[in-house]
């Protein structure tokens, strides 16, 4: 979804390039055409009456006021309607110490597209452990139903970012702001504008994406609801996506990269890529650390089977072919998660099977499938997606080296 040139901060990138608007020009005859198409008939593809309130005064009150707005707009999937509240709302963790004594240092994590502020809780809880304050915020349009997705502004994404971080920054004195994928663009535009920011936790940061069409996105907005519509059996993150939502995202996109390139981030910063992400541009990703986030203390870590292609000392491989542990390369969501997550671990309860595999049959016995990213596949292996991180524990001593 890479919408213009190169990462440089000498050269400015521009939304359209003469080539895109030439492409833009041909493919208008059949957008329109295809605007005809329509989701099923469910209460999923339904929008709630409106977004969640999210300016409040304290946080305790903005956690009790989603739950019940989850709780009364969500279509559930399972039973257990309370698992399901909890796991697409926000939270926060405070450190447990033998004193009243107030942590000093906060981060707020913000969530992808998609996806839901439980998938923070593991480093959430590590970094809690280490004695920060942790909070994970749900961004509007989430944690209830996939229609829920065209409901909300770029305004009330970026404005409920700025009101948590000045929540959090009445209780620290020192805040970070952590982000998976979209969230990762959001946290960086703020961080960026705000120099008060004492530096960034970004897990596969949507900012190179892998897709030359996603300039496309303002204008295909208005001319159908869905760029995808998947069964949605995930209680943490949407299978479906709306073109609203893509066109969001592509703003999130263009305005991380006008922060980065009118000043470079030079405060500490973690990055974490797979070589292997089918959602983002890694080496447009590398590249983008290695010119753009200029602090000496930042890191990257690249996972893959090869070292990165980087001279930058900064950055760091780990191998991500484990055949060992049935791990073939890391998937884009994958580094957020312990192997001891009860949801996404390695003998979570949700296995996510659908790969890009459809001339496999899905094996009966499901603990004899590989684990992968998106769309990769081997001859005589069934491979679902990896959910975890077997490096989880290396990942937050990285952390704790950063931010230190």
């Amino acid at each position: 979804m890479d919408d213009t040139g190169t990462s440089s901060n000498s050269t400015k990138r521009t939304l359209f390039s003469p080539n895109q608007r030439t492409t833009l020009l041909a493919l208008i005859p059949a957008l329109f055409l295809a605007a005809c198409a329509f989701p099923p008939e469910n209460a999923l593809y339904e929008k709630s009456p409106d977004i969640p309130p999210y300016m409040q005064d304290e946080f305790a009150a903005y956690v009790s006021e989603t739950r019940e707005w989850v709780a009364t707009h969500r279509v559930f999937l399972t039973d257990d309607h309370d698992m399901e509240i909890t796991r697409n709302s926000p939270f926060e963790v405070r450190p447990k110490t033998t004193s009243n004594d107030q942590p000093t240092r906060g981060v707020l994590f913000v969530h992808g597209l998609g996806s839901s502020p439980w998938y923070f809780h593991d480093i959430a809880t590590e970094m809690a452990r280490n004695g920060w304050l942790a909070r994970s915020m749900l961004l509007p349009g989430h944690g209830t139903r996939p229609g829920d997705l065209n409901l909300p502004d770029y305004a009330d994404w970026t404005q409920s970012v700025a009101h948590q971080v000045a929540l959090l920054e009445r209780d620290v004195d020192e805040v970070w702001l952590g982000g998976f994928s979209t969230g990762g663009n959001l946290v960086t535009s703020y961080a960026a504008q705000n120099p008060e920011i004492a530096g960034l936790l970004l897990f596969s940061p949507g900012i190179e994406p892998d897709s030359d069409l996603l300039f496309l996105a303002p204008l295909v907005q208005y001319l159908w609801d869905w760029v995808d519509v998947d069964p949605e059996n995930n209680v943490i993150n949407y299978q479906s996506l709306s073109t609203k939502a893509s066109a969001l995202y592509y703003h999130s996109v263009s305005e991380a990269r006008e922060s980065l390139d009118a000043v470079p981030f030079d405060r500490p910063a973690l990055i974490t890529i797979s070589a292997d992400d089918s959602v983002l541009d890694p080496l447009e990703t590398l590249r983008t650390f290695e010119t753009d986030f200029t602090h000496p203390s930042s890191h990257l870590i690249w996972y893959d089977d090869a070292p990165a292609p980087s001279s930058d000392p900064r950055v760091e491989t780990r191998n991500s072919n484990l055949p060992d542990q049935q791990i073939s390369n890391f998937s884009h969501l994958s580094v957020l998660f312990s192997p001891e997550n009860p949801y996404y671990g390695v003998k979570g309860s949700f296995v996510f099977v659908e790969n890009g595999q459809e001339n496999m049959a899905l094996p009966s016995d499901l603990s004899t499938i590989w684990r992968s990213g998106w769309g990769y596949s081997e001859p005589g292996k069934y491979h679902g997606r990896l959910t975890w991180n077997p490096y989880f524990d290396e990942l937050i001593e990285t952390i704790q080296d950063v931010t230190n």
